[in-house]
This record gives structure tokens, C-alpha cells and sequence, in this order.
């Protein structure tokens, strides 16, 4: 498996915001899908939001919708994962991955790629 790397995990009050990062090191996305899984403790790793190929094509699990938004630069070198309005219940170890299948999937399994995970931590 290639390595990501993501950044931009941290505390934050219900209500705040946080942007975390993925990179490929010393490559571009070459995959067709990028995007973000979570597993909170005790839970099992859950799809959170994932972008196309071009880049506009998003996917989004119903628990983050309209508060999150997935993105990825032009250049596809790094992708973002915007986190606003954040609840208790956002708390989890984030992890960045990529597919290189073109149909959007939410199964971890068709994820070849991963990063190392960002821990996001939300108080009440």
C-alpha cells in the first residue's frame, strides 16, 4: 500500500471547525476516488466523504452532510476535508485513502491506499 499522510486533526468545541489535509509524499493523486473514513472508539471504520475523478463529484454519508465538504486542488497533490458545525459525536481517528475504481463506493475495502490517520477530538 502507498502511504498518505494526513494533518489538520486537533481539539475543538462542538460548534468549531477543523480543515484536515491528505497528501500522496513526493506523488499526485493518481487514483480516481479520494476520500475520508472515520473510526470512533469502540466503533468499527465508517465511510465520511469522498471526490471524483473530476474533482467536482462528491459523495457524502448522510451523518456529515452540509457540514462537511470534500475537496481536491487542481493539481491533485493535496485534498481537504473542510469539517464545520462539529458534534461530540465527530470525535474519531480520521483517515484519509484512495481507490482507483471509478464508481463511487463506500466500502473500506476498495480502498487501496491509506494514510496513518489524524486524531479529532470534540468537547461538549
Amino acid at each position: 500500500q502507498v502511504a498518505l499522510e494526513e494533518s489538520g486533526g486537533g481539539l475543538v468545541q462542538a460548534g468549531g471547525s477543523l480543515r484536515l489535509s491528505c497528501t500522496a509524499p513526493g506523488r499526485t493523486f493518481r487514483s480516481n476516488i479520494v476520500g475520508w473514513f472515520r473510526r470512533a472508539p469502540g466503533k468499527g471504520r465508517e465511510f465520511v466523504a469522498s471526490v471524483g475523478r473530476n474533482g467536482i463529484s462528491t459523495d457524502y454519508a448522510d451523518s456529515v452532510k452540509g457540514r462537511f465538504t470534500i475537496s481536491i486542488d487542481n493539481d491533485r497533490i493535496t485534498a481537504y476535508l473542510q469539517m464545520n458545525s462539529l458534534k461530540v459525536e465527530d470525535t474519531a481517528v480520521y483517515y484519509c485513502a484512495a481507490s482507483n475504481l471509478w464508481d463511487f463506493t463506500r466500502e473500506a475495502d476498495d480502498f487501496g491506499f491509506w494514510g496513518q490517520g489524524t486524531q479529532v477530538t470534540v468537547s461538549s
